[in-house]
């Protein structure tokens, strides 16, 4: 027997497909359909306008049953639920008393009651439950908040606040610098070229904005990943922190690709399908590799520009910046010329780096100082080659992969993801292994599809990825079903490009290490260097 479906409507506009199970745990919309049965009317859509999307979507998500969860899973999943701000618990309290779900409101009263009984003083609860001051208290309180502020940021652990709310005044932490050498050098001290970098501050500090969350990110993942955890769960709970603090919105904010978790053999373009029971063992060389991006188009007109592409086959290249970062995690110290060596050859290919580069030369020198390791594994040495096929690639607006001839200069301006991969293999990586990593194309013509269903989803892919990588679970957390035949489909007809696992020979060992370099006028900006590497 089929389950029946009921449509939410946000305040926004968004419309969530959930089960009349779960509709029913508010006691609002439960009473709304016993209505329309009494009265014999059919409900199509179920209005919540006093809701956004992003907090009905985690009222949802708090309804759902987990009654076959583990205990361990269970705790896992509400640990990552509360991970949220101060006014997004406000905000779900309210939506809780307009649906009336007493469980939701009772326990997010509680965790409000706590953060108001840690509170300083009058103030701090006024912000945090959005009270408004009256117009001479609010400029007092207003100028109080802007010190407090200023003499430190607001960091957590876990990290819950958007990274915007921890630099009041804007001003975003600089990466790394690195002059330019020999013929660039005059750049460092050229009037003209620091004037081409005035001109280009606000889009600097917004990319800024997109590394600092990888370091918080970065920072928290590493303090608590260890043996024994479900791939799943790693990979869930980076994506929550990073979506909560780049304070995700759509195509202007967010993920950039699905993260990387990929184990011992593999080297890239593995993350855990829906279902996946893998679970990390100390003996594991595991990459986790991710993305934010920042500046995007606004949602709000997307749907128009598709129409209008799909029309006249012209393409459009949507303004927004990706940043990326890549580490490796192994708790076996067998491994560490492994790690080191890639880590070394990265930092080695950022100072090869810069204007005029060819990406040829970067690629040699990355190979050069990986070539000088050597791990011993169970009483065997291995030379730790570099893979000759993943180095360098550009980082474009909306997609991950801008590949150029190994042969070609970097640019002024331009970003790149400079990265090293290191094995005990053969120092080759082919596709294997069941695919979780898709990317729509960025020029595609129109094609009548005879799938209707490869259609909607190709719309939802443009709504809500463009031309971002994505992967089956994000599918999954928009809510689509039954969508494989679809997504080859599109596949098949040359709409979205499938991205397999990236394997070397079985029995291989793979480490990773890449940062995003900005090759600004004037100097070279490791963006998402931290402290951690």
């Amino acid at each position: 027997m089929s389950t029946k479906m009921i449509k939410l409507q946000s305040s926004d506009g968004e419309v969530f497909v959930v089960n009349e199970a779960v509709a029913r745990k508010s006691a609002v919309v439960s009473r709304m359909l016993e209505d329309c049965v009494v009265f014999g009317c059919v409900v199509d859509l179920v209005d919540v306008p006093v809701v956004k999307s992003s907090v009905l979507a985690r009222v949802i998500d708090y309804c759902k049953d987990r009654s076959y969860f583990s205990p361990e899973r269970l705790q896992f999943w509400e640990t990552a639920f509360w991970r949220v701000h101060h006014s997004t618990l406000v905000a779900l309290a309210n939506a809780a008393n307009y649906l009336e779900i007493p469980s939701l409101l009772d326990t997010t009263c509680d965790r409000l009651a706590k953060i108001i009984t840690d509170s300083e003083d009058d103030e701090q609860v006024r912000l945090i439950l959005g009270i408004d001051d009256s117009k001479e208290e609010k400029e007092t309180t207003d100028k109080k908040r802007k010190k407090n502020q200023s003499e430190k940021n607001q960091h957590t652990d876990p990290p819950v606040i958007p990274v915007y709310m921890c630099f009041p005044f804007g001003d975003f932490p600089e990466g790394e610098i690195q002059n330019y050498k020999d013929d660039n050098l005059w750049r460092t001290t050229s009037e003209e070229k620091r004037e081409l970098e005035r001109l280009q501050k606000p889009i600097y500090n917004s990319v800024r904005q997109a590394a600092e969350v990888h370091r918080q990110v970065r920072k928290y993942m590493r303090s608590i990943v260890e043996p024994g955890m479900l791939l799943t769960d790693i990979c869930e709970t980076l994506e929550i922190t990073a979506r909560t603090l780049i304070s995700e919105k759509g195509l202007k904010a967010g993920i950039a690709f699905p993260t990387g978790c990929s184990l011992n053999r593999v080297a890239a373009h593995w993350t855990p399908n829906s279902g996946d029971k893998t679970v990390l063992q100390y003996d594991d060389v595991m990459k986790l590799d991710f993305g934010t991006h920042i500046d995007g188009i606004d949602t709000a007109n997307i749907n128009d520009i598709y129409k209008f592409q799909m029309e006249t086959n012209i393409s459009f290249c949507f303004a927004g910046h990706i940043i990326y970062s890549a580490f490796t995690v192994a708790f076996n110290p067998t491994y560490e010329p492994l790690l080191a060596a890639s880590r070394e050859a990265t930092y080695t290919g950022i100072k090869e780096s810069g204007i005029d580069a060819r990406l040829c030369d970067v690629a040699a020198s990355i190979e050069e100082v990986m070539k000088s390791y050597e791990v011993e594994i169970n009483g065997k040495v291995f030379g730790v080659k570099s893979i000759q096929n993943l180095n360098v690639y550009s980082l474009r607006p909306y997609q991950r992969y801008a590949m150029k001839s190994i042969q070609t200069r970097m640019e002024e301006g331009e970003y790149y993801g400079i990265q090293a991969f290191g094995s005990t293999g053969k120092g080759y990586v082919r596709e294997d292994l069941e695919c979780s990593h898709y990317m729509k194309k960025s020029h595609i013509g129109h094609i009548n599809l005879a799938l209707p269903r490869a259609e909607q989803l190709l719309a939802t892919i443009n709504n809500k990825f463009s031309t971002l990588a994505f992967c089956r679970r994000d599918l999954d957390r928009i809510g689509e079903t039954n969508y494989l035949g679809g997504l080859k489909t599109l596949c098949d007809v040359g709409f979205v490009q499938p991205y397999p696992p990236l394997c070397d020979v079985k029995g291989s060992y793979v480490s990773q290490f890449a940062h995003t370099v900005l090759l600004r006028p004037t100097c070279k900006e490791v963006v998402s260097k931290g402290d951690d590497y």
